[in-house]
């Protein structure tokens, strides 16, 4: 007589578990699906279960931003501060591109977790370390973030795929056939003779604009 199948253990229910799950679901549907309601189905639980484990929804998006900072990688404080500040933005950069919903909560809660303040703690001994004056150290963190920040949310809403060219040659066509013959001269040339040419990348933009950003922050250490 064959044996009863054994029904799966399902995995406990946790803090961890519930924000790993939300996390996953903003990833695939964005933050606006992320409900109690929707949370606790993903999880195969009654709503009023992950109240236990989490106040509210609040709670559950300061657990969030936590976990993408806990995902970039941290000055280590006894580098060059250049450089640890060129691989914070890049792994910052690339954990916001992971996580699409993160970049409007990032600097939002008001109830920040230790891997936030950790984080923040770690660029600011960096730039410390460096040389910087409290004064700079607050410029340059600003200007550094803002840059980041700014330059992730419009990579994010770019309507096409700059590295897919067919992507980018249908847009092109769309835009400028409707055009009157000569209108736009400077778009159509920068598009034309460079945003089509192979190899282009929007994403190349980024190191570009941060050097510049690393090397004027370096002249005005050296004249303080």
């Amino acid at each position: 007589m064959p044996k009863p199948k054994r029904a799966k253990s399902r995995e406990p229910l946790s803090r961890e578990r519930a924000l790993q799950v939300a996390m996953a679901l903003a990833d695939e549907k964005g933050l606006e699906a992320l409900t109690m309601r929707a949370l606790a189905q993903a999880l195969g639980v009654e709503a009023m279960s992950l109240y236990h484990h989490v106040s509210n929804k609040n709670d559950i998006l300061d657990g969030m931003v936590d976990l993408v900072f806990a995902q970039i990688e941290l000055p280590s404080g006894s580098g060059d501060w250049k450089s640890e500040m060129r691989k914070r933005a890049h792994s910052a950069r690339a954990a916001l591109n992971r996580h699409p919903w993160a970049i409007g909560l990032m600097e939002s809660r008001s109830a920040p977790g230790m891997a936030t303040l950790m984080h923040h703690d770690a660029v600011l001994g960096s730039l410390r370390k460096g040389g910087f004056s409290l004064a700079l150290t607050a410029h340059g963190y600003s200007l550094i973030d803002a840059y980041l920040y700014g330059f992730v949310l419009q990579e994010l809403q770019l309507p096409f795929d700059t590295e897919n060219s067919k992507d980018t040659q249908a847009v092109a066509k769309a835009i400028f056939e409707k055009l009157p013959e000569g209108a736009l001269p400077n778009m159509v040339e920068f598009t034309m003779k460079h945003v089509l040419r192979p190899g282009y990348s929007y994403a190349k933009e980024f190191d570009f604009g941060l050097e510049l950003i690393l090397d004027g922050l370096e002249r005005s250490l050296k004249s303080a």
